[in-house]
């Protein structure tokens, strides 16, 4: 959960909260100034900021400042893409966590489907919160709760779970078959798995 900016300016110190002042300022800017064309090599003065986050406000305050800093510049699915794809792995959570206010439609569902096709547990369960609900097509949905047990993330992360997962026979029959490999093999199989098996059961007729 990120952190409002009044709860920021409770948390920072001064001379943090001077920074993320000027950083809000110049992303502001960006926003109502006409659009100029962009380059890899030539980052806007609030995309530098962004990368620099944590050197200035903390590790644990970084998803919260580089979110109100992507909805100050208002950034657009190319602009997320670019910071995405030249970001930091922190930097690429923080646009992950964005998507669900920042982009209404499935523009952005490569950023997703790239972040599950890591191992970066943070990626991951960034990935699969609202905006991989809102808008990842079913079968892709599937195999990124399946990504989850695979890579140990906890399924609280999984946005919607309940609702998507009611039902569902064919997530029921692979959550079987991963459970049946892991018994096989020796392994213990994840409680969570238990857990999201309980949630495909079909609701009781009236």
């Amino acid at each position: 959960m990120t952190a409002t900016r009044k709860e920021l300016d409770d948390r920072l110190d001064g001379t943090a909260r001077a920074w993320l002042d000027e950083a809000l300022a110049e992303a502001a800017h960006a926003a109502d100034a006409p659009p100029e064309p962009t380059s890899p090599y030539l980052a806007a003065s609030w995309e530098l900021r962004f990368a620099s986050v944590g050197r200035h406000c903390g590790a644990e305050h970084a998803d919260s400042v580089r979110t109100l800093l992507l909805h100050e510049a208002r950034a657009d699915t190319d602009t997320l893409t670019r910071l995405y794809q030249h970001g930091t792995a922190a930097e690429r959570r923080a646009v992950l966590l964005a998507l669900s206010s920042l982009v209404p439609g499935p523009e952005a569902l490569p950023l997703v489907e790239d972040a599950l096709r890591t191992n970066d547990t943070r990626l991951v369960a960034a990935a699969v919160g609202p905006y991989a609900a809102a808008h990842l097509d079913t079968h892709s949905w599937r195999h990124a709760v399946l990504k989850c047990l695979f890579t140990a993330v906890p399924v609280d992360a999984v946005a919607d779970l309940p609702q998507r997962a009611r039902g569902d026979a064919e997530l029921a029959r692979m959550l079987a078959d991963y459970a049946a490999e892991r018994t096989a093999a020796g392994r213990p199989v994840p409680a969570d798995l238990h857990r999201v098996l309980a949630l495909t059961v079909p609701p009781e007729e009236p």
